[in-house]
């Protein structure tokens, strides 16, 4: 017989047992967070050795006035600074090229993203094209830009894609509308500046759809098949700051403070998603932004109570933790899938959003198509359950 094994010396051993799956965790960008961060811009231009520099932004940030303080701050250190502002939600092919023919006579040597996810993700498009040539679809998967790229800011002034924290641009074909998603870590931005200041002209809906879609980026990332002990360091501190603070930016939208815990929780979820991927939840989004022009984030978050509901039996642990953080358990880690659902579902509520795709005018004679297609999306394979055409119309059924 060997010899005993003392109770202190079995703990360890079951410890030892613990299942640490090898990963690779990567964060590419720099972060400057606080309010009033984008006044030194122009500093940080300087220090990446630019001299002549494309803002990429959208017509509608204008009267807020944010694209011309970034070009103000650029020009008062000695700059070149030269605005593309034809850029569109959901961009498509269209908007790369433009923005392309636009800066390739410039010889930039910084691209500067200021807006949302639309702006940040063009920019990121722009990017490939004019230092690796080509057409943005030849870019759709990871690591095909053979080239160095030009150095990039992101400045957010909404708190929801994460994409000033990622190396992919979502772009949509032009014809077909359906997104490819085109990573490289290469186009990732050299520095996010996250400056709440710059959240305080949204409208309400777009911070409620923002920051809908930022929580949904913290629920998936944290249970995706993908996920490891350090994305979901990130993912659950992405839901703690988003969950709470997404409803007090609701109901006080002059909470500066709120506003910047929103913003560094979508960039930490946005992280999240850098290294763990998503899951069924935006596999459904996608189609339904194609066919229906349905905003993205209200897309997910029609769609993450169900998804919840689903993976419930795979991964009720994890759902249990999310439920834990935000005091929903009330001594019942059984019901806590159930319970976090609800929660999805009461926060589009507050933020006076539909909760069923029958809202938004979907027919059930379209549900095959739109499995169909959402199924053939990058981020279904990362499901914690596995989801195809099958499980995905189901979702879609429950949803309507």
């Amino acid at each position: 017989m060997g010899p005993a094994i003392s109770p202190a010396n079995s703990r360890l051993q079951a410890a030892s047992g613990w299942p640490l799956r090898p990963f690779d965790f990567h964060t590419p960008t720099r972060v400057m967070s606080g309010p009033g961060t984008m006044q030194r811009l122009g500093e940080l231009a300087k220090e990446l050795g630019a001299g002549r520099v494309l803002v990429v932004t959208d017509p509608g940030l204008k009267s807020a006035g944010h694209p011309q303080r970034a070009l103000q701050s650029l020009r008062d250190v000695g700059l070149e600074a030269n605005l593309f502002d034809d850029v569109e939600e959901n961009p498509t092919s269209k908007h790369v090229s433009a923005g392309v023919a636009f800066a390739r006579p410039l010889n930039i040597d910084l691209i500067v993203s200021v807006g949302g996810g639309s702006s940040m993700d063009c920019a990121k498009g722009i990017n490939f094209i004019l230092t690796n040539g080509g057409e943005i679809a030849d870019y759709k998967g990871f690591g095909k830009a053979l080239k160095p790229m030009l150095p990039s800011i992101g400045i957010p002034t909404t708190a929801g894609t994460g994409s000033e924290a990622q190396s992919y641009a979502l772009i949509a074909d032009e014809k077909s509308h359906m997104k490819m998603a085109c990573g490289d870590r290469k186009a990732a931005f050299t520095i996010a500046i996250l400056d709440p200041e710059l959240t305080l002209s949204q409208p309400r809906r777009v911070t409620a759809l923002t920051g809908i879609d930022a929580v949904t980026h913290a629920v998936e990332s944290y249970v995706t098949a993908k996920r490891n002990p350090v994305s979901q360091i990130f993912a659950r501190e992405a839901w703690k700051l988003l969950e709470i603070n997404l409803e007090k930016t609701l109901t006080m939208p002059q909470d500066l403070e709120a506003r910047g815990a929103m913003q560094m929780g979508a960039f930490l979820a946005g992280t999240a998603i850098e290294n763990s991927m998503l899951g069924a939840c935006h596999a459904c989004a996608n189609p339904l932004t194609a066919h229906y022009g349905v905003t993205h984030g209200l897309a997910v978050g029609i769609m993450l109570p169900h998804v919840i509901r689903f993976n419930a039996s795979e991964v009720p642990e994890l759902y249990a933790d999310l439920a834990e953080e935000a005091g929903l358990l009330n001594g019942s880690p059984s019901a806590a899938s159930e319970v976090l659902a609800q929660r999805m579902t009461q926060l589009l509520k507050i933020a006076d959003l539909p909760t069923r795709l029958s809202d938004l005018g979907v027919s059930e004679t379209i549900l095959h198509l739109l499995a169909e297609e959402a199924s053939q999306q990058w981020t279904a394979k990362f499901n914690p359950r596995p989801a195809g055409e099958r499980e995905l119309l189901e979702l879609y059924r429950a949803a309507l």
